[in-house]
């Protein structure tokens, strides 16, 4: 009988490439992947150790899958970021844990459980902890076992990092940026559009980095249109690009290409150049406002997602202001904002002065009650206009579908509800007119179905 496999996905949507990963070496193995993980013989647990919140929810995520282990589980791994990051903690403090197994170690993952049963460990002495890994993007070549059928899929084009911002422990966990070939992605394109997925959404650290490392010039455009020419891919979205390495061949291309959604997740952290240089951002105040400029003129129509960070380690009242002047002014499509976090193992996490935490919840609720105000606008503004819809599923009350327009990015945007008259397949496009909202969501009907 076929061993089960269950698989917990915490954090962003690197991590989730990379359990999609892990599905598709272990189903090629021969292993039986279950949704359920009460009925799953082994339990996979894919953690996230970015911040403190990400932190807690992963070892929550843990000490939930350790209560199967009472029932039918017989080997519990914590694979990810989390386990990279404290690896001899996790098997001291939850001796239920059957292995660590750190960010490079995605690629062993079947040979890991191999072992794992032939020793029969029972005991934390006898466990095995998989410390050594090497930073490196050849396990990306596994064909994936995607883990929606919505008809969208993330595609990671590097892993790790070289931009060293003093809040950040990405790269001690993730290791230097590193491009995968631009011949492994194209494969890897294609079998996502040979399973129906209609929208690739292109994700790393920094993807506007891509190819510096191993062409010695960026190759995102490159890439991009290569992409474009894969049978089947309509949509093509960029998340988590610098904004400092954003460049004049990139606006050209998302302004000219009908393939590349007018969306740009472009983190910017903060507007204060003091806050910036002490966060080790490369950017500043002025050549963000030029940026922003630039691509508002010569995308009209683009959505600009960013996120943002209060509290850091000296940040002032005259800094929160000039960030949340800099938020009013240009008015962001979507906004994400964090409070600092002290983080183990950062430049940051010795600064001085570091600030009071009431005063970062208070600095959070102005920035997030200011974008309500501004995305309340905004959707207001798109009543009555037709968006061409990618459809994903049928909302819980089974009167509506659910799906995305271009300025919709999966999971972390809102949704839009649409009725239609006909029944509809999930991962298709169709036309829908927008007629009302509700707060963040916006709702609408069916007008034109389309063949694509």
């Amino acid at each position: 009988m076929k061993k089960k496999i269950g698989i917990v996905s915490l954090g962003c949507p690197k991590n989730l490439v990379d359990s999609e990963i892990m599905l598709g070496t272990l189903k090629k193995k021969d292993y039986e992947i279950t949704p359920d993980e009460k009925h799953a013989d082994i339990i996979i647990v894919n953690t996230c150790g970015f911040i403190e919140s990400a932190i807690e929810e992963s070892i929550n995520a843990i000490l939930e899958m350790v209560g199967y282990k009472q029932h039918k589980c017989r080997l519990l791994i914590v694979t990810g970021c989390l386990a990279q990051r404290y690896k001899e903690q996790i098997l001291k403090e939850i001796p239920e844990v059957d292995a660590v197994v750190g960010t490079g170690g995605y690629g062993q993952i079947a040979e890991i459980i191999d072992k794992l049963y032939e020793a029969e460990a029972k005991t934390p002495q006898d466990k095995r902890l998989f410390l050594d890994f090497e930073y490196n993007v050849e396990y990306m070549k596994e064909e994936r076992v995607l883990s929606s059928k919505k008809g969208y899929a993330y595609l990671k084009i590097a892993e790790g990092c070289d931009n060293c911002c003093t809040y950040c422990v990405i790269p001690s966990l993730r290791g230097p940026y590193t491009s995968r070939s631009m011949e492994d992605i194209i494969q890897d394109a294609g079998h996502l559009a040979k399973q129906g997925v209609k929208e690739v959404i292109l994700v790393a650290q920094d993807i506007t980095r891509y190819g510096e490392d191993i062409y010695n010039e960026k190759k995102l455009v490159e890439l991009i249109r290569q992409i474009c020419r894969i049978e089947g891919i309509e949509w093509i979205r960029l998340l988590y690009c610098y904004p400092e390495e954003i460049d004049e061949n990139l606006i050209s291309e998302m302004a000219s290409n009908p393939k590349i959604l007018k969306y740009l997740d472009m983190p910017i952290q903060h507007a204060s150049d003091k806050i910036l240089s002490a966060m080790g951002r490369r950017g500043t105040f002025e050549n963000l406002e030029a940026l922003l400029t630039k691509l508002k003129e010569r995308i009209p129509d683009i959505v600009i997602r960013t996120t943002l960070i209060v509290g850091f380690p000296g940040e002032d009242e005259k800094d929160f202001r000039i960030l949340y002047g800099f938020v009013k002014k240009h008015q962001f499509d979507r906004l994400g904002v964090f409070p600092y976090s002290k983080e183990e193992g950062t430049l940051a996490f010795d600064m001085k002065p570091q600030i009071k935490r009431s005063v970062k919840e208070s600095r959070l609720s102005d920035i997030m009650q200011l974008q309500k105000e501004i995305v309340l606008e905004k959707n207001n503004a798109r009543l009555n206009k037709v968006y061409t819809v990618l459809v994903e599923g049928v909302a819980d009350d089974g009167l509506f579908y659910t799906g995305r327009s271009y300025a919709e990015a999966p999971e972390i945007d809102n949704l839009i509800y649409f009725t239609s008259k006909d029944p509809l397949e999930f991962g298709s496009f169709v036309e829908v007119k927008i007629l009302n909202i509700d707060e963040y969501d916006l709702i609408g009907e069916v007008v034109n179905e389309s063949s694509k």
